[in-house]
């Protein structure tokens, strides 16, 4: 999978939790992160997705209808994915970039498949996976079909997912991406998954998950920062919006922004290497474009229409999205008992 976000985790100030200690806690999921995510892992031993009878991909709704609805049912989560909107116009440079790397990847892959190689094919399969506009269509379909909410961003997703917990909608963003944080997430809860595994392509192996609990303010008075400084931090660490300051990484961007307070106080042979625009980069982060327009109330269970579109249309076996259903069912129940427990007198 192609690295997204900013690189922080040298200077993160983290809590490791288990599954049980987010029970019941409202989470706005990174949508695209997490449908990449699905695309990656979710394949045959030599790499190939999952598709369905007329070759359609359905790895993305594997990973939606049994590990989220597991998450939902098993420890009572409610979740809210967040769809990217128009990426702004920085940002294609970077979107160049991924696009790049995702086509020598699959040049490799292709080389290690006609040379039976399957582990080395399935490391570079993971990190080949397009999300095309179908395969979001099809995933906000699905959502709406299990009764999960979803919201449509205007621009960046992590912005508006910041935006909905910076408002206490819900209680954190989920993502593996840092870039929430820089966004205002009070909150960002990474790894949250059942199996608890990465697949690391340079390796060829996987390592263990656990989830991780970031809180903002707790990271900024740790490192003795404002939002702001880091925000300039990252900027020379390298964003989706410009490139890394090269020689400089988190520790010593941090470094820098301490003792000089920001970009503009920088000796005059690291501000000479900064983008041009890193004014205009700081405001994306800073004043992002975000809609009140969404709900984080889920919806009905539409099980007839669930197992048209998963049975009928994408070759998914009736016993397993059988198993979905009474998930469902079970997590509409505990949601009913708990509307009416906080409502009685």
């Amino acid at each position: 999978m192609v690295q997204l976000g900013v690189n922080l985790t040298p200077i993160i100030v983290k809590r490791v939790v288990d599954l049980p200690a987010l029970r019941g806690r409202a989470l706005a999921v990174d949508a695209f992160n997490t449908l990449h995510q699905f695309l990656a892992l979710i394949r045959t031993r030599d790499g190939t997705p999952l598709m369905d009878a007329e070759g359609r991909v359905t790895s993305h709704l594997v990973g939606l209808a049994f590990r989220t609805t597991r998450l939902i049912a098993d420890y009572q989560m409610r979740l809210v994915f967040v769809f990217d909107g128009r990426p702004p116009p920085l940002k294609r440079a970077e979107v160049e970039r991924r696009r790049q790397l995702r086509r020598r990847a699959e040049e490799e892959y292709a080389a290690a498949l006609e040379a039976a190689d399957y582990a080395a094919a399935f490391s570079k399969a993971v990190m080949t996976g397009r999300l095309t506009a179908d395969l979001i269509d099809d995933a906000k379909r699905l959502l709406d079909l299990l009764g999960i909410p979803w919201v449509q961003a205007p621009g960046e997703g992590e912005a508006q997912a910041a935006y909905m917990a910076r408002r206490g909608d819900v209680w954190a963003v989920n993502s593996r991406d840092y870039d929430s944080l820089l966004f205002g997430a009070p909150r960002l809860v990474r790894y949250v998954t059942i199996h608890g595994e990465e697949w690391l392509p340079s390796k060829g192996r996987a390592r263990r998950l656990m989830p991780e609990v970031i809180d903002l303010e707790t990271l900024l008075r740790h490192h003795g920062i404002t939002r702001e400084q880091l925000i300039d931090l990252a900027i020379l660490v390298g964003t989706d919006f410009n490139l890394e300051v090269k020689g400089i990484g988190p520790k010593t961007a941090l470094k820098l922004v301490k003792q000089h307070g920001g970009l503009e106080g920088l000796p005059p042979e690291v501000a000479a290497r900064l983008p041009r625009n890193y004014d205009e980069i700081r405001r994306l982060y800073l004043e992002p474009e975000v809609t009140d327009d969404y709900r984080v109330e889920g919806g009905a269970l539409r099980e007839d229409e669930l197992y048209a579109f998963l049975c009928d249309e994408r070759s998914f076996s009736r016993r397993r999205v059988e198993v979905v259903v009474d998930r469902m069912r079970r997590a509409h129940r505990q949601r009913s008992l708990r509307e009416w427990l906080t409502e009685a007198p």
